[in-house]
């Protein structure tokens, strides 16, 4: 008989992709043949005339497998999809398209993994909350929750109740972006207090902060950037985010992956400085991720009387330009909400690994 697990999170952003990657994988490793599915998705993108939601995408490359949207990503909530399902639901029989891609999967898989949206109500406006969807699919749930003690105890209690409501079982929790020296207190104390719930405590994740870090590409698009020079080098992972202002306080050297956010009248001054460092330092690498150049409203289209363009062609440093001043552009970036993706698959390499090292799964409650 098919096994059946459903990847729930406490929260948005607190690791649920991370941790169905590396479930994903620990089971192919064991030898199982795993299927995926997102039975419901809210950010969807358009691929070969297909309309999935972008996790699909990224574990159909994952997994190496062809990606079909009525499988492996059944329903998709874009916009105006709840209001139109709230004037007449007769419309959207969402629960047979989910029913019905996971029958097809579970004919195909000896173990169908399906990957939640969001916290645990997100959905329940078409009747698709977490809860119930693990429910009609008598999947049993595995709830992620960030680490912490006290908040991390509340979270969990206020989201199982959901899942309690709808009596789906609950086969283990895991408790990720915990401190390296936190790990073994809060693996103590929530683990005691799972103890009580009956719940299995499957690991503890460690803060992994390589895995927060933008792409250079999403954060142009954050900043309404336009880029200048080497667009083709928008791929790059950005490890700090420094002003020019501050550059005298920056440790260049042992830091890489540096985006310089610079007005245009330091641009000469700023980058002379950074190749004049690197020459001390004996860098052979530059190390910058790229260069913004702000605008205070006004974007650069060209820059004239540029003295280091030879530099950035060399070292392919993209160079874009935002309307935002300096502070704008700083809170932009900030306010980043950083996802694994197809663009970021060392990441996804990453959060296998941090799963495999940290997990126990011979603890999931069937």
């Amino acid at each position: 008989m098919t096994k059946r697990l459903y990847v729930a999170a406490t929260n948005q952003h607190v690791g649920k992709t991370t941790c169905t990657l590396g479930l994903v994988e620990a089971f192919r490793q064991s030898g199982m043949r795993v299927g995926y599915c997102k039975p419901v998705g809210q950010e969807a993108i358009d691929i070969e005339n297909l309309q999935v939601d972008k996790d699909a995408l990224l574990f159909s490359t994952m997994m190496n497998f062809d990606l079909v949207a009525k499988i492996h990503s059944p329903v998709i909530l874009g916009k105006g999809a709840t209001q139109a399902f709230l004037d007449d639901p007769s419309k959207f029989p969402f629960e047979s398209d989910i029913v019905a891609a996971g029958k097809f999967l579970e004919a195909q898989y000896e173990i169908v993994i399906y990957e939640g949206t969001g916290h645990p109500g997100v959905g329940s406006v078409v009747d698709l909350s977490n809860a119930d969807v693990a429910a009609l699919l008598d999947a049993p749930a595995i709830l992620v929750v960030e680490g912490g003690v006290g908040y991390t105890i509340d979270r969990l209690n206020l989201c199982l109740s959901l899942f309690r409501e709808r009596k789906v079982r609950i086969a283990g929790v895991i408790i990720n972006k915990v401190l390296p020296d936190k790990i073994e207190k809060v693996r103590h104390y929530i683990g005691m207090k799972l103890a009580k719930w009956d719940i299995p405590l499957l690991g503890v994740l460690p803060y992994e902060k390589k895995l927060l870090y933008p792409l250079l590409s999403t954060i142009s698009v954050a900043i309404n950037g336009r880029v200048l020079f080497n667009p083709q080098s928008l791929n790059l992972l950005v490890e700090n985010v420094v002003a020019a202002s501050l550059m005298g306080s920056h440790n260049f050297e042992e830091d890489q992956g540096v985006l310089l956010v610079v007005s245009k009248n330091r641009l000469n001054e700023a980058l002379l400085g950074i190749q004049r460092l690197s020459k001390l330092k004996g860098m052979e690498k530059t190390p910058l991720a790229g260069v913004i150049i702000t605008g205070d409203g006004k974007q650069l289209h060209h820059i004239e009387d540029f003295e280091h363009e030879q530099y950035v062609i060399d070292h392919q440093i993209p160079v874009i330009s935002t309307p935002l001043d300096t502070y704008g552009t700083a809170v932009k970036i900030s306010h980043l909400e950083v996802k694994i993706n197809v663009d970021t698959l060392g990441k996804a390499s990453r959060a296998i690994e941090l799963v495999r090292d940290n997990l126990d799964l011979s603890k999931i409650k069937w």
